[in-house]
């Protein structure tokens, strides 16, 4: 994976208070004993190297003593927050082992590995920087998604749990060719992940970006796709960057979903998703406006990119609404009404 060159990374979109007011409301805020910027206060790093001998272009941190002390001590205080609501008494459990520090992302995250002393199991979770459109995925996963997701702001501090899975790059080339993959029931994941992506306008689901939960069953194994990745939530101005049908490093994936899965079939598929999404909806319907009216009143993407999604979704569904959204809250929101075919006096029309 290559480093993303600076003038390419995307633009970082602060967090505004109604949106932190959102979060208090729903306890996604909470205070704690460090932030992002303290962990930069490392004195040296090394590569982190797989076990195969290749750098994974992580870097370990390296901190003076002292103050490596009191970062480790937080460390755990923060795990504990996230992961236990802040019961100390597993404090004395826990130490941290390594803090990694990502070179080639777009907000630099840093990922920390926290081990209980009693029987060597490893953790991990992750510290970045607030960038709103990010948060905003985040909610909208434990939203619209199957899948329960775990963070806390504080400031412009992001705390997120590791998502486990095995990252798509990693499972396309090892486990994509092996004889015992269900393919169909891959492909079927494949096909319902893709719509889910699209129907919340959750950009950049490249290989690396998601990972594939495998879970053994009395027959064969299911699969679930998950995102990984969250600050291209309604970012781009290209359709395409919303379905990740359209990435080359997916287009294994594509072409066993083309030779298994027949149009009927995959319409099939992709209605369903669009039935579960909308009961996920109907189900947190209040919090749903709520994060509506931080979206609606936010500025998450440039001018340009606004403008090129707004008329691209508005030639896609046939829908001229889409040429009254002022911002890319208001367009995620029409496309969730559209998809969902919800109706207009319940739906999020500008």
């Amino acid at each position: 994976m290559n480093q993303i060159p600076e003038q390419k990374r995307k633009q970082f979109y602060p967090i505004n208070q109604s949106f932190r007011d959102y979060l208090k409301t729903h306890d996604r805020y909470f205070e704690l004993p460090l932030v992002y910027e303290d962990l930069l206060q490392y004195e040296d790093s090394f590569p982190l190297i797989n076990e195969f001998g290749k750098d994974t272009l992580w870097q370990t941190l390296l901190f003076e003593q002292h103050r490596g002390r009191e970062i480790y001590e937080g460390l755990k205080r923060i795990y504990v927050q996230l992961r236990s609501e802040g019961q100390e008494s597993v404090l004395k459990n826990l130490y941290i082992d390594r803090v990694d520090l990502c070179t080639f992302g777009n907000t630099k995250p840093m990922r920390i590995r926290v081990v209980n002393q009693f029987n060597d199991n490893h953790d991990y979770f992750y510290i970045k920087k607030a960038d709103a459109s990010r948060v905003y995925g985040l909610e909208l996963e434990e939203l619209l998604s199957p899948n329960a997701i775990n963070f806390l702001i504080w400031h412009d501090t992001l705390i997120e749990e590791h998502i486990i899975g095995v990252p798509g790059d990693q499972f396309i080339q090892e486990y994509l060719p092996r004889s015992d993959i269900h393919e169909v029931r891959l492909a079927k994941e494949f096909i319902k992940f893709n719509e889910r992506c699209f129907v919340r306008l959750l950009g950049d689901m490249r290989s690396y970006n998601y990972a594939v939960e495998v879970t053994p069953d009395f027959e064969e194994s299911q699969y679930r796709v998950r995102a990984i990745d969250f600050d291209q939530q309604c970012y781009e101005g290209k359709r395409n960057m919303y379905l990740p049908q359209f990435f080359k490093n997916n287009l294994p994936v594509v072409q066993l979903c083309t030779k298994l899965i027949n149009k009927d079939t995959a319409l099939q598929y992709q209605q369903e998703e669009r039935a579960l999404i909308k009961r996920r909806l109907n189900f947190s319907k209040s919090r749903i406006v709520h994060l509506k009216s931080c979206m609606c009143e936010d500025k998450i993407s440039s001018n340009e990119k606004t403008e090129e999604l707004k008329k691209e979704l508005s030639e896609m569904h046939n829908n001229y609404n889409f040429l009254k959204c002022k911002n890319m809250g208001e367009i995620t929101f029409l496309n969730l009404s559209i998809t969902l075919n919800l109706d207009k006096e319940i739906g999020f029309y500008p």
